[in-house]
């Protein structure tokens, strides 16, 4: 096959035409193994909340690529040199970072695979991949790990400023229609320099930074934890415990193979062989929807009742504050809850809880996004700024919920 047949044009609503750089990369895309993102939603259930919030991982993973073709392009035109196979290296790292995310990933990761994080299947794809195409992803793998020399290669790929944020927050604001996490993310990149091998943003930039900062909190607070699409995500992890639960106690229930190998076995990172990944490849969105459209009929009052609430969004009620929610004000919801509809009080448990969440737009005790001053010094972003807001950016914030079904109200 020619291989100028491989250097497609994608067409991007947020930057427009995206293209593929190279053969390998082109082979890489068409893989199933990523062609499975095409059916991972990027914001989860954020969907029940904003409606046109139906982009998925797969778009998320291409406009990450095409940010980083624009950072490796400003960097050389200011004398950083970087190989043909370092940038190589960087454009399949960005574009497999979130290649082992799972269907509705924190909630996978909470009640099905447990403890198994994305990041560490990613991994192993990343392995899977590297020996089907004969070790040409051995570098990107290094620079993935964070074991190769130049520092300021994996900063693009994973940092406080990296590639992956400056992308979702521009898509998902774009399709969330939440205004306020619209970045800038060009005019970042094109202040971007390296020094001593490590990523730093230069002076006339910092205002870009702060704005960006500020996007990323509000993005969390109006979207990714939005108290309904939060209800969502909680009910779907009490749910896929829940059936998980059953099946281990002999309970058939009608679901694809590959959920169903997942709901019968406990599987760490050390399980997972070439034979579970391959598993693992075959699950996606439709996999968890079409077993909820199901389990809407099972005898279970628990489950059938859960997978209502998600199908029909018929979503508990959610109290968030930012005081500590206390146990007396669960316990009576729990016992009248209980009595009203026959189970145990350990039962009544999937549908009233309590819980915290947290927001910390940017992180002291990360790698700091450093400042680049005229007078070549270099400072940590919240030293450099004249914005006192960029201080309070850096404190944790929790915030306590308890959800209860609507009838307790």
């Amino acid at each position: 096959m020619n291989p100028i047949n491989k250097l497609k044009i994608f067409n991007d609503p947020i930057y427009g035409f995206i293209t593929i750089p190279n053969a390998l990369i082109y082979d890489l895309i068409q893989h199933p193994y990523f062609q499975r993102l095409r059916r991972i939603s990027q914001m989860g259930l954020s969907y029940l909340v904003y409606p046109g919030a139906n982009h998925t991982r797969f778009h998320h993973a291409l406009g990450c690529m095409h940010l980083m073709q624009k950072a490796v392009d400003v960097l050389r035109f200011k004398g950083v040199s970087i190989s043909e196979e370092e940038e190589n290296a960087l454009y399949i790292a960005i574009l497999l970072h979130d290649i082992g995310h799972g269907p509705f990933s924190h909630a996978m990761e909470k009640s099905i695979v447990e403890d198994v994080h994305h990041e560490a299947i990613s991994l192993l794809f990343m392995n899977q991949l590297n020996q089907e195409f004969n070790g040409q992803l051995s570098l990107a793998i290094q620079v993935f790990k964070g074991e190769y020399h130049r520092k300021f290669m994996l900063q693009l790929i994973s940092s406080q400023l990296d590639m992956d944020r400056m992308d979702y927050l521009k898509r998902d604001s774009f399709y969330s229609g939440v205004a306020e996490g619209n970045v800038n993310s060009e005019r970042l990149i094109q202040m971007m320099n390296v020094v001593d091998d490590v990523l730093v943003i230069e002076e006339k930039g910092i205002y870009s930074v702060e704005k960006f900062l500020m996007s990323r909190r509000l993005m969390y607070w109006q979207a990714y934890l939005h108290k309904t699409s939060l209800v969502a995500e909680l009910i779907l992890t009490k749910t896929l415990k829940r059936a998980k639960e059953l099946v281990l106690k002999g309970v058939q229930l009608p679901c694809s193979e590959p959920l169903l190998f997942f709901m019968q076995n406990r599987i760490t990172l050390e399980d997972f062989d070439a034979q579970t990944l391959d598993l693992f490849s075959q699950l996606d969105d439709f996999d968890i929807i079409s077993a909820l459209k199901s389990w809407q009929r099972q005898d279970d009052f628990i489950l059938s009742s859960l997978s209502k609430m998600i199908i029909n969004r018929d979503l508990p009620k959610i109290k968030v504050a930012s005081e500590k929610v206390v146990f007396d004000e669960i316990a009576p919801l729990q016992e009248r809850f209980s009595v009203e509809n026959n189970i145990s009080i350990s039962d009544s448990n999937y549908f009233i809880f309590k819980g915290k969440i947290k927001n910390q737009a940017y992180s002291k005790e990360a790698e700091p996004i450093r400042i680049l001053k005229k007078d070549k010094t270099i400072e940590d972003v919240v030293e450099a700024s004249d914005q006192l807001n960029l201080k309070s950016l850096s404190k944790l914030v929790t915030k306590y919920y308890i959800c209860f079904p609507k009838q307790l109200v």
